[in-house]
């Protein structure tokens, strides 16, 4: 028989994914931060939802400017994007230090990393205080996707994008793996 081991009440889900939250400041200054505690809230609207401190830098920033965009980068940026969380943009233009590229949003008050193959563009809709954490839900007004990661179908391909994941307990950055299944079919066996 298969035990389990308790580990309590804790932030563990796996997997996390590796979330770049682009905002401006008060005088226009790019920011980014790393969050891993977020993910899709809603399909209509299109929402995503992440959670930030609010004694981030970036928390601040989400107040004033009630936008932000989320870029996905893929796994050979993984030291870029730690920086991300490990500098606070009050203190470092974490942009300059990295040699990433802000790019203004057409359509939100906030920058996005032109590196990053994915990016969404958000405005703030809401904002639920959890103690520790604000979680701010905001809109998807647009997703942009680099063409050099869509697949010949026209679709954004997984082993292209080649996004992190992260493990919480071990504080450790994961490549995705392989597709083993089609969704939404593979479980049809189960079906009478």
């Amino acid at each position: 028989m298969v035990m389990k081991q308790s580990f309590g009440a804790r932030t563990i889900a796996y997997p996390l994914p590796v979330f770049v939250i682009g905002t401006y400041d008060h005088a226009g200054k790019p920011n980014a931060m790393i969050a891993a505690w977020g993910g899709i809230c809603s399909s209509d609207p299109p929402s995503i939802a992440v959670s930030v401190r609010p004694t981030r830098h970036t928390y601040k920033n989400l107040m004033e400017k009630r936008a932000f965009t989320i870029s996905i980068p893929s796994e050979n940026y993984m030291a870029e994007v730690d920086y991300f969380g490990i500098a606070s943009g009050e203190d470092h233009d974490k942009f300059a230090t990295t040699g990433l590229t802000p790019v203004r949003s057409t359509l939100v008050d906030a920058p996005f990393v032109r590196e990053f193959p994915v990016v969404l563009e958000c405005k703030v809709k809401s904002k639920v205080d959890i103690k520790a954490h604000v979680l701010f839900i905001g809109e998807i007004l647009d997703v942009k996707i680099d063409e050099s990661v869509i697949g010949s179908d026209g679709k954004p391909d997984l082993a292209k994008i080649r996004p992190l994941g992260f493990d919480v307990l071990r504080s450790e950055y994961y490549a995705m793996g392989s597709v083993v299944g089609k969704a939404f079919s593979s479980g049809k066996k189960y079906s009478r």
